[in-house]
């Protein structure tokens, strides 16, 4: 295979396009980011990249929390809006149609739409060039009960995730196959599938 070699550039994707709430519940804001993800596990840990100049910025800096949303594709036109309008004069809750509601450890809203929303505190703020690096602590993760099946396990192919690449939204594909799913031995794969079958029959 060849390979053109381009200058450094964030070139990592697909990357969740996701909503951060901020502010409050009298004062609401919501921005949409795609520099996000996981730090570590144990204890669960994110980050969120902002620029400086964004309104959010001084929000989450100021409070200490945020809250990342998932959003389905049913949501994009609201990540589109979100991500080019600005809290500073635009109520942009209202804008895309969006629900505040409270969360369960901070002061900064969820919202109601999002499937997923995750409860965060701010542990460092780091510079780190265009953006600083908010690395925050999930608290609580709120989860929409419709994909949560019968024996509390989470189905998130049923909810239409949005992701992002190279300037572009695109819809999730179809689930291939679960962590593992590629060497795992045939006698585990008979029990899962019995086990499937069984659920289905009593289901």
């Amino acid at each position: 295979m060849s390979k053109t070699v381009w200058k450094a550039g964030t070139m990592l994707a697909p990357v969740p396009p996701v909503l951060v709430s901020c502010g409050d519940m009298n004062m609401p804001n919501v921005m949409t980011a795609a520099w996000t993800g996981i730090v570590c596990s144990e204890p669960a840990m994110v980050y969120i990249s902002v620029r400086p100049e964004r309104f959010s910025h001084q929000l989450i800096k100021g409070s200490g929390e945020f809250v990342i949303n998932l959003p389905t594709v049913n949501l994009s036109k609201a990540v589109d809006l979100c991500g080019v309008k600005s809290g500073r004069n635009t109520d942009k809750f209202k804008l895309a149609n969006l629900t505040a509601v409270p969360c369960l450890n901070i002061k900064a809203p969820q919202i109601a739409e999002a499937p997923i929303s995750l409860e965060c505190r701010v542990l460092d703020i780091r510079s780190l060039g265009s953006h600083d690096m908010f690395l925050a602590e999930v608290l609580a993760v709120h989860v929409d009960d419709s994909l949560i099946d019968a024996n509390g396990a989470l189905n998130l192919s049923k909810a239409g995730l949005l992701a992002y690449a190279h300037g572009f939204y695109y819809g999730l594909g179809k689930k291939i196959g679960k962590f593992g799913w590629s060497v795992e031995k045939k006698s585990t794969k008979r029990k899962r599938t019995a086990q499937q079958q069984r659920l289905k029959r009593h289901g």
